[in-house]
């Protein structure tokens, strides 16, 4: 009979290791996740990415790995050079690395601490620096993050034809945890996202280039929007005509990811090839692989010499038509 108590008493004392613990671990997640759903979260403004862009843009990165992995610069693709810093011009489906990892080859000097001072998405061409020593790249990327360089982008979109022919657009940008990159209100910025996120303000003006290969009229009369709910802008002409090629320029005030793009789908001229954004994967008869973005100039003072220094990589054939 002792032993039995005994046991009795020790298989009692093991319940109790096992159910405290276990018990106190249950309360406190119901009452993190009871927490969490309280939290009154700032909703997106624009649309999430349609279904059909996860397996096109899975194939465009394979693609753009293999092309990557071949991929060298030339000394076509300078397009300027010091001591110091080079500019080239980067091909569209190329990943920044692959510039990166090829610069030595083509460089006039035999530096070996190449970085890059800025970085464009996949399929985005045009000027991107490469800097020849940390202490040059450290300079210019403060320059970059503190909005000291001017950037200027060209994009052909597919859309409805805007009432306006300068525009600034102001918003907030972010991602939830695990998300895409999406418009916020302007309103939301500084506010905590799903994940311990922030959102953060982001601007970018664009003037109209061309609307169906007509340039615009001239006009001084530039819009501001301050973003606060969905897109509320009008358009010339039937709203049902949503085939119009728009080609605009982008100079943005901020460098947050997908900038220009997100703005694009916020106005509704998303970029063509864009189908991340909204934008046309198929128009016209033709399908289009990835989006027609590129950084066209950059404007910016030398980091040693303190020179103005002008950048401008040459056009792509479908913006050079228009």
């Amino acid at each position: 009979m002792s032993l039995l108590r005994n046991l009795s008493c020790i298989t009692f004392s093991a319940n109790s290791i096992i159910t405290k613990p276990y018990f106190a671990i249950s309360i406190k997640a119901m009452e993190a996740t009871t927490s969490e759903l309280n939290l009154n979260y700032p909703k997106p403004i624009s649309a999430p990415p349609p279904p059909i862009s996860k397996d096109i843009e899975l194939r465009r990165a394979m693609e753009a790995s293999s092309k990557s992995s071949l991929f060298n610069l030339t000394r076509d693709d300078v397009l300027y050079e010091d001591e110091h810093f080079m500019a080239v011009n980067k091909p569209k489906g190329v990943y920044c690395e692959a510039v990166l990892r090829s610069a030595p080859q083509i460089v006039l000097d035999s530096s070996s601490e190449f970085h890059l001072a800025n970085r464009l998405d996949r399929d985005t061409s045009g000027v991107m620096i490469i800097t020849k020593s940390h202490k040059v790249a450290a300079k210019l990327v403060k320059a970059f993050t503190e909005h000291r360089i001017s950037k200027s982008y060209i994009a052909l979109c597919i859309g409805s034809s805007p009432n306006w022919r300068k525009i600034t657009v102001r918003s907030g940008h972010g991602r939830s945890k695990h998300g895409a990159w999406r418009v916020y209100a302007a309103s939301d910025v500084g506010r905590v996202l799903p994940g311990g996120s922030f959102v953060r303000d982001m601007e970018t003006r664009f003037e109209v280039v061309s609307v169906n290969s007509v340039k615009p009229e001239s006009c001084e009369v530039e819009n501001v929007v301050v973003v606060e709910r969905e897109q509320e802008l009008s358009c010339d002409g039937d709203d049902d005509d949503d085939d119009v090629v728009v080609v605009v320029r982008a100079f943005p005030r901020s460098g947050r990811t997908h900038q220009i793009r997100l703005h694009c789908q916020y106005l509704g001229i998303p970029i063509r090839g864009d189908v991340k954004y909204h934008g046309r994967y198929e128009w016209s008869g033709r399908t289009f692989e990835g989006h027609e973005l590129h950084a066209e100039y950059l404007s910016l003072d030398h980091p040693v010499t303190n020179d103005p220094i002008v950048i401008q990589a040459p056009l792509p054939c479908w913006a050079a038509e228009d």
